[in-house]
């Protein structure tokens, strides 16, 4: 019985499982992730972090002590995360006062020790063609 050809067969199909898969990553679905990582910081209080971690254009248009300064005053009264569901995130090209690029909007229903019901909108950009990161957090 001849197997000699089945582990090269095996090693091809995983291969190209992994291709396919990586593939199927979306912009929605990248940023998303990297917006869950960011997200964390803000909930952490890490303002300054999750500033350093912000794009160039969101670092260009806030400065880092403002950043912090504005969180103080509207994200940490809210309390504790809770809970944060993805609502939608939809991929754009441009948004409306920034240059065009590659951009997920990202809309969250997030709970709060101090705020049952809110609606976080995030906005990610792609930087250098491979990596996303914040270009914008609003809470209502």
């Amino acid at each position: 019985m001849k197997t000699g050809w089945y582990l090269p067969m095996l090693l091809l199909g995983l291969c190209l499982t992994c291709i396919s898969a990586r593939a199927e990553d979306t912009p929605e679905k990248v940023a998303t992730v990297a917006a869950g990582r960011w997200l964390s910081q803000v909930d952490a209080g890490n303002y300054a972090g999750s500033w350093r971690e912000a794009s160039t254009y969101f670092q260009g248009a806030v400065a880092e002590k403002a950043w912090i300064e504005s969180l103080n005053g509207v994200r940490k009264p809210l309390g504790k995360l809770l809970s944060r569901k993805l609502r939608n995130a939809q991929h754009t090209k441009s948004l409306p006062g920034a240059p065009d690029g590659d951009y997920v909007v990202m809309q969250f229903d997030t709970s709060f020790a101090n705020k049952k019901a809110a609606v976080e909108t995030v906005t990610f950009m792609q930087e250098g063609n491979v990596t996303w990161k914040a270009a914008g957090y609003y809470i209502k």
